[in-house]
Formats: C-alpha cells, structure tokens, sequence
C-alpha cells in the first residue's frame, strides 16, 4: 500500500502546485547547500590559511573555489548527507499546498482545514531540525563502536524521524497536534518503513530534489488510508 500511496504522488507531479512547490525546495535547496559550502570553505580558510586540500575541489581558496566545477561535483555529494534535514524543512514550510493539491484531485469531499501559519511552521521546523541534527550526532557516536552497521543505522533512524515528521505534519491538518500523534502511534510501523523508503531517494543527488515533494504528497495519502481505517 505504501508503494501504491508513492505511485499515485508520482501521477500528480505535473500539477501545478506541485512544481510550483518543487522549484521553490529546488531553490531553497541549492541556497543552502551553497551557503553550507561557502561555510565550510570559510572556516578551513580561517582556521588554515596556508591553504588545505579537500577531495576534487584542491586547495582551498574561498571564492575561487566555490564557483568552480568541482564545488558543483562536491556539493553534490554534500547533499547526500544535508538533504535529509532540508527534507523537513522544505516539507514542513510547503506542505499545506502540495497536501491541499492531492486532496483537491483525490479527496475533493473534504471541508478546507484550517491553513497552519508561516510562522507555527516554521517552528515546528526548527524543533525537528534539533531533533534530527541530535540524533545524528550521536549516532555517530554509535558508528564508531559498531562501524559496519553505520548505514543501516542511519537509515532506520532518519527514516523513523522523516517519517514521524512527515505524517505529523500531514496528519495535524486534520487531526490536530495530539490527535495526529496518537495515529501516528497506532501505525508507527509502516510509517517508519515509508519514512525509510522515502530516506534512500534523499541520499541520491539530483534525484532527493523531487523527493520532498513526493515526500510530502504521499504521506498526505498515507494519512488519509490509515485515517479511513478508524472510522
């Protein structure tokens, strides 16, 4: 069921506030991505002013290098690891539109729910990105005394909190904060597994662009099954 709840977000991707969605996470995205590079090639500046090499980019020489081609080729593979908490964020501040999108052209009984404002949205954001850049600093933690489980590790930690925070999200529309909550306990199983399957996407450059919006659509029809069912 999860797959068929992706495979319809997926037939809805040519929807107008879909890609006015996906453009405005495209953008966010690269904004931040960019901006977490020019911090990072700033501060080994700072720190080493001598110059120190990193990976294809060379030696470090603060605005040269952030416009090379090799910044373009290592920032893609940064965002393998900051695009899962700019995952969140993309969702969390845009997904009324693209969940009032699928219920409009699969749910178009549905009174229109009270629209959450920018700014609740914005700090919910800002709790889960805590929450997540927690959690994965001490998974590290845990990497290094069991190296060989890191990744499975990583998945099945950021697909429990992308999932939580997806369907949170989704379901607080309707059900409010504490009635999204108890849902998403009643069914934490697949949701940890969709959160999971959403998670793997997010690690593949250019491709974890569309995912948050995808993201945000299927969770948007994963509520609505799993709602359907307690009535």
């Amino acid at each position: 069921m999860i797959f068929a709840d992706f495979a319809r977000a997926l037939a809805q991707l040519g929807d107008p506030r879909f890609r006015r969605v996906l453009w405005l996470g495209i953008g966010l995205t690269v904004a931040l991505l960019v901006l977490a590079y020019a911090g990072l090639l700033w501060l080994i500046e700072w720190v080493d002013p001598g110059g120190l090499e990193l990976p294809v980019v060379g030696q470090v020489t603060w605005l040269g290098d952030l416009l090379s081609w090799g910044s373009l080729l290592f920032m893609g593979v940064l965002s393998m690891f900051l695009m899962i908490p700019v995952a969140s964020a993309i969702t969390s501040l845009f997904l009324d539109d693209v969940a009032q999108a699928v219920e409009d052209a699969h749910y178009p009984n549905l009174p229109v729910p009270p629209r959450v404002s920018f700014l609740e949205a914005a700090k919910d954001t800002v709790n889960f990105l805590g929450i997540l850049i927690g959690a994965n600093v001490a998974a590290f933690l845990l990497y290094a005394f069991v190296p060989f489980l890191a990744v499975p590790i990583f998945y099945a930690l950021n697909g429990f909190l992308l999932g939580r925070e997806y369907f949170q999200v989704a379901a607080m529309r309707r059900e409010g904060r504490a009635g999204a909550a108890a849902l998403r306990r009643r069914h934490l199983g697949q949701i940890w597994l969709a959160g999971c399957l959403m998670c793997v996407p997010l690690s593949v450059p250019l491709v974890n662009l569309v995912i948050p919006v995808l993201g945000a659509a299927t969770f948007t029809h994963l509520y609505h099954r799993v709602a359907a069912g307690q009535r």
